[in-house]
């Protein structure tokens, strides 16, 4: 069981580390790049580079979240419900985990589909056909909850960390969980929202800037330690 756990964890930092390093290369790197260069050049990287980037970044994602699922599962089976909950360790790893688990799903049923759009038009245009009509809003979607993961990732990415290494609180006292995830569910379930309804706004300009969507992390990252100063 030792060596089963310390393999899991290995495989969540392996996976892990390679998804998110490819999501801030998407954001930090790649489209800044996109929008400086030629349009040739950058039909050529979308046709050819993209997809190989978003293979890894799909399936990092993928290793990321069962691996990671695993572990959360056999640490709530040692302890049970409520032991868990009542825990520093268990409210700061499920923080980390809710937000990775809706950072995988945009992936998977945002990112990539939207992504795949984009990358058939520009393959398209290259063999001397048509756009896509839907290809602009399909990466504007795709850059927007990219944009989002990448703001998820700092307190995601915090609280990964605090799990074992900054106690949050003593003893959870009655009715602090009850308080902390009806919080919770409302702020990342209104970010999320954000980035999955409409395409343009004044909620939408912190994610059209890298440090926009750095200080909206660090902020949501704040926000959430104030949670669990007033409610534990």
């Amino acid at each position: 069981m030792e060596m089963y756990l310390f393999l899991l964890r290995w495989i969540h930092f392996l996976a892990g580390i390679t998804w998110i390093g490819l999501l801030y290369y998407f954001n930090f790197v790649q489209t800044p790049f996109f929008a400086e260069t030629e349009p040739a050049v950058r039909s050529g990287a979308i046709q050819k580079l993209v997809p190989r980037a978003l293979w890894w970044f799909r399936w990092g994602a993928m290793f990321t979240f069962l691996s990671g699922i695993l572990i959360y599962l056999h640490r709530m089976g040692q302890s049970g419900w409520d032991g868990f909950f009542s825990t520093s360790y268990g409210w700061a790893i499920t923080v980390g985990g809710l937000l990775g688990t809706i950072m995988f799903l945009n992936v998977w049923l945002v990112i990539w589909p939207n992504q795949k759009v984009v990358i058939a038009s520009a393959t398209q245009v290259a063999q001397g056909g048509q756009a896509i009509p839907e290809a602009a809003a399909s990466g504007r979607r795709a850059a927007l909850t990219s944009r989002t993961n990448t703001l998820f990732s700092i307190p995601m990415l915090f609280y990964m960390g605090a799990a074992s290494h900054l106690p949050l609180f003593g003893q959870a006292p009655t009715g602090a969980s009850a308080r902390m995830t009806i919080a919770l569910i409302a702020i990342v379930g209104a970010l999320e929202l954000n980035a999955l309804i409409g395409s343009q706004g004044p909620t939408k300009k912190p994610l059209d800037t890298v440090s926009g969507t750095l200080w909206a992390g660090f902020i949501l990252t704040a926000l959430l330690h104030l949670l669990f100063l007033l409610f534990f």
